[in-house]
Formats: C-alpha cells, structure tokens, sequence
C-alpha cells in the first residue's frame, strides 16, 4: 500500500511542480514516447544480457513481492515454532526413531500437516528436515550443525537477493541510458541547426527529456524499488534464522519449551509473539500430536 502511494506523490510531486512553476507538459508528451523507447528498450535488453533465465523470472515475481511485503506474517512465526517445538519435543521424549517418518516423508507427516503453509515452503521443510536428518545420523556437535547450517543459510539467502540486486543494476544504470538518449537528441538537434530557434528550442528540451527520464526512472522508482526488495527477503530470510537458532539450542540439550523460546528472540520485532502468546500457543496444540 505505501509503495503504491509513494509512486502517485512521486509522478504528482515530480510533475506537479513543474506545471506548477510555469512548465509545459507538450514538450515532454511529444519527447516520452521516442525518448522512452531508448531509454525502456536498452534497459531492458541490458536487464536480459546480464542476467540468468532464473533471475529475470525471480525478478518479475519480486517486483509484486516488494508490493505485497513479507510473505510471512506473525501467526506463520508462532506456526513455526509450534512446529519446531512438535518435533524437538519427539526427538527428545521419544527417541530419533520416532521421527524418522516425519522428516522422511514430511509431506504425510502428522506434525508437518497441521502448518500447511510452512509445508509448501520447499527450502524450510527441507532445511528442517535436512538438519535432523544429522542430528539422527549422530552428528551431534553443535558447532558443526550450526556451521553447515550457516552455509545453506547464505547459499540460499544470496540467491534470494539476486533479483534485487538485478534491479539495483538496472537503476544503476539508467542515468547513463538517459544520457545516451539525450546525446542522440542532441545529434537530431545538430542535423536541424538551420531551422529557427522556436524549432531547435523544443529539440533540445526533446532531448532533455532522455536525462531526466534516466534519472527520473533510476532514482524515483526502479533504485526504491530494489530496495524494497532487498528488506523484505532479508525479513523473509529471518524466518529460516528462527529454525537454526531452535534446532542449535535443542543439540545443546535445552529443553523444548527453552529452545523455542530462544527461536522467540529471533523473530522480528513487528511479528514477535509474546511470551503469553508463545506460550499459549504451545498449549493449544492438541496432545496427539
């Protein structure tokens, strides 16, 4: 919502001031189109030269992710660790063979079932399943787990950010496209020295248009954009943190309630559940699960 309100202050803040103070919109209309196609059309085509088949889809799915926000929201925390406290709780009063058929077959598990959101998240699921699937193959060094489990951590959370970061080169980019779409303006220009100043007057501000569309674009939108993207799959990126933070106090032989309460600490703060919450929670969860 504040990015969609954003965008109308910018076009109207931008704009407005300019009509404002005595600025004709012809120019610009009549200089958008040619000027935009340069200017839209080598971003674009330098947007796909350097980047991957999964990058530029990942890409077109973040830009509706830095609108809607954060997929998980603060009920989907207490899920999570509700789930973690479900299976550190077996593992520890029941035994690791008890929870072999949950983490081998996660999708049928009786514990995975009841957080269907969580569950359709591949990289969580497997994440938790991948690191108890050690923890039942006898590695039991906290330190060593921790580590392996950082490693997938920044493998995943660098690929997440790949996007952004194409978007950030784009914005990156702009100005200097708005400069090469104003430098052939200049060069139309040139090729019409003879006409009278009214006519070279508007084709030089034509051609003005290409700078201004270039930063415009860079700054106003497309840079804010790569921005909001990069801090909600850091924020997304804090809900995998949450599963390291519980299973490495559950291997150091903390109790359930203790490890997910150490989780706790780890969730951003506008999604924190209290300790009442937590805890109500962790009671509500039927007994035969």
């Amino acid at each position: 919502m504040f990015q969609i309100i954003g965008i109308v202050l910018l076009f109207a803040l931008v704009f407005g001031s300019y009509i404002i103070s005595g600025g004709k919109m012809g120019v610009i209309t009549h200089a958008l189109p040619h000027e935009m196609m340069a200017i839209g059309g080598a971003g674009v085509a330098a947007f796909l030269i350097s980047n991957s088949l999964p990058v530029i889809k990942g890409t077109l799915s973040g830009l509706g992710k830095a609108f809607k926000g954060p997929k998980w929201k603060a009920s989907d925390y207490r899920d999570l660790l509700s789930l973690l406290f479900l299976l550190t709780k077996t593992m520890k009063s029941k035994g690791v063979i008890a929870l072999e058929s949950h983490i081998e077959k996660p999708a049928e598990s009786s514990i995975f079932s009841r957080f269907p959101k969580i569950t359709k998240d591949h990289f969580a699921v497997d994440f938790i399943c991948d690191t108890l699937r050690m923890m039942t193959m006898n590695l039991e060094d906290p330190h060593q787990v921790e580590d392996a489990m950082e490693k997938q951590l920044e493998k995943h959370h660098h690929e997440a950010q790949e996007p952004a970061h194409a978007l950030q080169n784009l914005a990156d980019a702009l100005p200097a496209l708005g400069i090469v779409a104003a430098v052939l303006g200049v060069i139309k220009t040139m090729g019409s020295i003879t006409e009278p100043p009214e006519v070279l007057g508007g084709m030089i501000g034509g051609a003005l248009v290409g700078t201004f569309l270039g930063v415009f674009l860079a700054y106003g939108l497309v840079g804010p954009l790569a921005a909001r993207l990069k801090a909600v799959v850091d924020e997304e990126g804090a809900f995998y943190r949450i599963i390291q933070s519980v299973l490495v106090a559950h291997l150091h032989g903390n109790a359930a309630q203790i490890s997910v309460e150490i989780g706790r600490g780890s969730v951003p703060s506008g999604s924190q559940p209290s300790f009442l919450e937590l805890e109500e929670a962790l009671a509500n969860i039927p007994n035969e699960a």
